[in-house]
């Protein structure tokens, strides 16, 4: 019997904001100090960082790796979220 390595075995997909908490904080205040903070920041300016990085025109290794894959609505959505976040 063959094994089957289609979609339904793959690794589910973790949400983008869960991705980016990771370095940036759930509520947008990173702990690291070398780590911008995203809550309250400019929702468009963040989506449009976001497509730099994706596009390559702005370089960050890291950031680049993560966000290369990410569509454009999930692009919009992560930055809806940081900017409806308080700001500290």
């Amino acid at each position: 019997m063959a094994a089957s390595t289609g979609p339904a075995l793959a690794e589910p997909r973790s949400s983008p904001v869960e991705q980016c908490a990771y370095c940036h904080g759930e509520d947008g205040i990173a702990r690291d100090t070398e780590v911008p903070h995203l809550a309250g920041q400019n929702e468009k300016y963040l989506f449009n960082q976001m497509m730099a990085f994706r596009a390559g025109k702005r370089p960050h290794k890291e950031m680049r790796f993560m966000a290369r894959h990410m569509t454009v609505q999930e692009v919009a959505a992560i930055a809806a979220y940081y900017a409806a976040l308080p700001p500290r």
